[in-house]
Order: C-alpha cells, then sequence, then structure tokens
C-alpha cells in the first residue's frame, strides 16, 4: 500500500560523489525525511570513492531511485542520467541535442507542495558541461542558462505559484543566476565544492547549498513571508531502519568495504600517518615520470585526485579515494599554436579544468608532445598521441609505496 505524503519542505543534497559506507547516516536519513520533505539531488550523485568504481553506479541508481523524487543531472556520471528509470526523474532546462537542439531531458516538474503548485527545473553549467569528457557529450549540447530559464518561466508562469531551480554551476554563479532571473523563489547550489552555502537572498530569491560528500544537506521551506532556506549535517547519533528496498544496498555496501580494505603496500615518508597535500604528490608523480619515462615534459591537473586521511598501509580504498576516476597516463599532442607559448598553453588549460603541476617548472619552448591524463588530452590538448601502458592510479601507488615507475 502506498502512503500519501503530505509534502512541506524541499531536502536537497549535491556533489554526493559516491561518498557511502556502510554506516553512513546519509540514507537513513534520506528515508525518514521523505515522510513530509521532496528529496533532491542537485548532480554528481556518481563516482569520487572505491564505491563507484568496484560497483560501476548500481549502488547510486538503487539510492536514487529509492530515495529521491527529482534529480539534476552532474558532469560527473553524465550517461548515469540518460539510463531509463533515472532520466524520468531527471530535469533540465538548458541541455539538449546539438543537432536538433531538443531537449535531452524533461525541462520541468510541477509538483504540490506546502499548498503551492511549485516548479522544478535544473540548469548544468557552462563550465560543469565542458568538463565532462568529450565522447559522454559529443552529441549533446548545454545553451545559456539564463535565456533557457526564462524561456521556461514565460511558457509555464501561468500554471505554477513557486519556482525552483536545482542548478549544478556553482555558488557564485547562481548568485548571479538569481539576478538574472528573479522569478526564481530558491536555487539549490551544487558543483561549486566551496565553503560558500548560503543562505544567501538577492532580491526574493534564496540561495543555499548543502556540504558535499554526504555530509549535509540543504533545506528549504515556504512560509507567509515567503520561502527561507537553511543548512544541516546529516546526524551520526541515530539509527533508522531501512525499507526492504534499500536494504541489500546495506548489504552491498558492507562487502565492498572488505575489498576496500584490501592491503596495497606500506606507506613511505613523507606521506605515511598525515593527510594528503595533493599538489606535493602530483609534483612527485610529475618528476618521477619525466625523469622515469624520459619524457621532455608532464601535465598533470590537480583535480584529478582527491585529498585523503592516510596510515601507515596503503589500502584499495585509499587508492580509489585519491584517484576515483580511473585515468590512464598518455602522450598528447601539443597544438601548434601553444608550442612556443608554454605559458599561454597553461593559462588555456587551467581555465578549463583548475590548477596544474608541470615538470620541469617552467615548461620549456618548443614542446610538441606532453605526458599527461587521457582525460586532460581528449579535453583539452590536441588528443592523444599514444598510451604509456600506466594508469594514473598505478603510478600513485608505486609513488606512495615507494615502489618506482614500472
Amino acid at each position: 500500500m502506498t502512503t500519501v505524503r503530505s509534502l512541506r519542505q524541499i531536502l536537497a543534497t549535491t556533489d554526493v560523489h559516491s561518498a557511502f559506507s556502510a554506516d553512513s547516516p546519509l540514507l537513513g536519513h534520506l528515508h525518514q525525511a521523505r515522510a513530509d520533505s521532496l528529496l533532491v539531488d542537485c548532480g554528481d550523485f556518481f563516482e569520487g570513492t572505491g564505491y563507484y568504481r568496484l560497483g560501476g553506479g548500481v549502488l547510486e541508481r538503487e539510492i536514487l531511485l529509492a530515495l529521491y523524487d527529482v534529480i539534476a543531472p552532474g558532469n560527473h556520471g553524465w550517461p548515469h542520467y540518460f539510463e531509463p528509470a533515472l532520466h524520468q526523474r531527471t530535469v533540465c532546462a538548458n541541455a539538449v541535442n546539438a543537432s536538433t537542439g531538443d531537449p535531452l531531458f524533461r525541462r520541468l516538474r510541477i509538483v504540490d507542495l506546502a499548498g503551492r503548485r511549485t516548479a522544478f527545473t535544473a540548469v548544468i553549467g557552462l563550465q560543469a558541461f565542458s568538463s565532462i569528457p568529450v565522447a559522454q557529450r559529443a552529441e549533446h549540447r548545454a545553451t545559456d542558462p539564463v535565456k533557457a530559464l526564462r524561456e521556461l518561466m514565460l511558457a509555464h508562469h501561468h500554471e505554477v505559484d513557486s519556482w525552483v531551480l536545482l542548478s549544478h554551476s556553482g555558488f557564485e554563479q547562481d548568485l548571479g543566476l538569481a539576478e538574472a532571473c528573479p522569478f526564481l523563489d530558491v536555487i539549490f547550489a551544487g558543483h561549486c565544492h566551496s565553503e560558500h552555502a548560503g543562505p544567501v537572498r538577492i532580491g526574493s530569491t534564496v540561495v543555499v547549498k548543502g556540504r558535499e560528500l554526504a555530509v549535509g544537506y540543504s533545506v528549504a521551506e515556504y512560509s507567509p513571508d515567503g520561502w527561507n532556506g537553511r543548512t544541516a549535517l546529516f546526524p551520526h547519533d541515530t539509527a533508522v531502519e531501512l525499507p526492504p528496498t534499500l536494504a541489500s544496498v546495506r548489504e552491498q555496501l558492507a562487502a565492498m568495504d572488505a575489498q576496500l580494505a584490501e592491503p596495497l603496500g606500506r606507506i613511505t615518508d613523507p606521506y605515511r600517518d598525515r593527510l594528503l597535500d595533493r599538489r606535493a604528490l602530483l609534483q612527485d608523480l610529475a618528476d618521477r615520470l619525466r625523469s622515469g619515462l624520459g619524457r621532455e615534459a608532464v601535465i598533470l591537473n590537480e583535480t584529478a585526485v582527491r585529498t585523503a586521511l592516510l596510515g601507515g598501509e596503503l589500502t584499495t580504498g585509499d587508492l580509489l579515494a585519491i584517484e576515483p576516476f580511473g585515468n590512464s597516463l598518455v602522450e598528447a599532442l601539443v597544438a601548434p599554436a601553444f608550442r612556443h607559448a608554454p605559458d599561454v598553453l597553461l593559462a588555456h588549460l587551467a581555465e578549463r579544468v583548475g590548477p596544474l603541476l608541470t615538470s620541469p617548472t617552467p615548461l620549456p619552448a618548443g614542446m610538441t608532445n606532453v605526458l599527461t591524463t587521457d582525460y586532460l588530452a581528449d579535453l583539452c590538448l590536441g588528443g592523444r598521441t599514444h598510451p604509456t601502458g600506466l594508469t594514473l592510479g598505478s603510478a600513485i601507488r608505486s609513488t606512495l609505496t615507494n615502489g618506482g615507475c614500472q
């Protein structure tokens, strides 16, 4: 028998990035909150830990389908949002077919909430969209979010009382969206991985973001004075019984925990028993790769790895937490326009992917090829010339355990 839910508020997560564990409070709290909350996610629910690498998105899919009502697509895990069951729950106003201009997702969902017909839509920021691996978005295009939202409002303003946006753009960009689209009542922010959480009020629009990586969430409620937003952390001091639909998820998480605990080698100084400095690791790795493989230059992006608290032994879970994206190391072609302007090349790359590490520093002029990740090669450089036979993860493992680049 289906229980009728009387919805009084919206609860939003963002950038969960597969940050689960068998004892995580995320599942139990969301299950309990469903009684009177519409549950939404602002993108990047997939990719980021060993749970995704081991399960291939199965756990994430089960959780989203069991708990969430409306979801926005993120740049991580982009193909998953086209799976039939998830596609039905995904909304996005500005992702279209590159050839026809037809929407890739349902643009709008209207829900009765707190006595109001509330419209839910989403956008993916242009920078976030451009960071999707090229092959995954080959037939897709992102249009200007402001234009898409204004067109949507004009088409449906007579049908709804309130507008809620799930944005995968970044907190600062969402402040700009609030100014450009004052008809929006609530913007749930995502993608930015910043300390800015709000709530911030721009005119009558509330912009708010929950903590990433399953640490927290944000809430919006309607009152006679308008919409209000707040943030909270998932509680660790309460146990909530899960429904039968999620019992298998707990079992799968426990089984994966055993695989992630597998030891891979003793961690060497200066990495043992401390929080990993990812810039220091990547610089060490870039220097080792250049000298060990005899390459002229190495370029790595800082966002290819994540930090982690390390002990004395490197485990599979540690390694997959540090390098969760499965990158390979490849030779890449440097476009002619950049070969004698390495500073211009680095500025071009940094604008697309963030901070970079190079070896040597500065880069030499006249480069025709560089050693880098397949992601960076495909996204920003002239494409791969040939593989090295190394994964980024195996090179990181060798660096952390002093195994060398073999």
